[in-house]
């Protein structure tokens, strides 16, 4: 990903919570007809031996034919915020009009190897965590054990979970870093990209 001097954002806890903030990934493979992109809700693992920046942890419907491509390198893309910054923000406007409008945002690249995890305990695994982690905050969370067991078992047999140790990351925090003082305040305050 092309990266300015003052957009990198390579700290993996700030990469992470980028991603613990915005979960839903679009997984890139590159397939026989081409490329193609499935968008996954993940969770991320902190870095261990096999993954040096975590591991992300999903799952899939098992019609769903990107868990066959095991051992497929993939590229994940997680957007965090984003907004259109306006001229009228920059101090230059009202000198010379010689300003222009742009997009501030941040997102994180991750890079891995696909591994499907046809075993429907760790699946339930992960289903259980995700949902604990996404009905968390609620007055009364809903939990799998909330699901009568025949049909759980039904929706288990119809599901496949996924992992990515990742590779290799990079964020780019494109949030007006090169503006100073009063002009980066502004915009900041206008098109808030945390994690800047």
């Amino acid at each position: 990903m092309y990266k300015p001097a003052f957009t990198p954002h390579d700290s993996v806890p700030d990469m992470h919570a980028l991603i613990e903030a915005h979960p839903l990934g679009a997984v890139v493979i590159q397939t026989e007809d081409g490329l193609t992109a499935d968008h996954v809700p993940f969770l991320i693992l902190p870095p261990s031996e096999g993954a040096p920046f975590g591991t992300l942890r999903a799952h899939v419907a098992r019609a769903n034919p990107l868990w066959q491509r095991t051992g497929g390198r993939v590229l994940v893309i997680f957007r965090g915020h984003d907004g259109y910054v306006t001229p009228a923000l920059y101090d230059e406007k009202t000198k010379s009009g010689k300003v222009v409008p742009t997009w501030n945002y941040a997102v994180v690249h991750a890079h891995g190897t696909l591994r499907a995890v046809d075993d429907p305990q760790a699946v339930l695994t992960t289903v259980d965590a995700l949902t604990r982690r996404h009905e968390a905050g609620r007055a009364q969370p809903w939990q799998v054990r909330d699901t009568p067991q025949e049909y759980l078992d039904k929706l288990l047999s119809a599901i496949v979970g996924i992992e990515i140790d990742i590779a290799r990351m990079e964020g780019k925090w494109k949030a007006s870093r090169n503006r100073t003082g009063a002009e980066f305040e502004r915009i900041s305050a206008a098109v808030p990209v945390p994690f800047g």
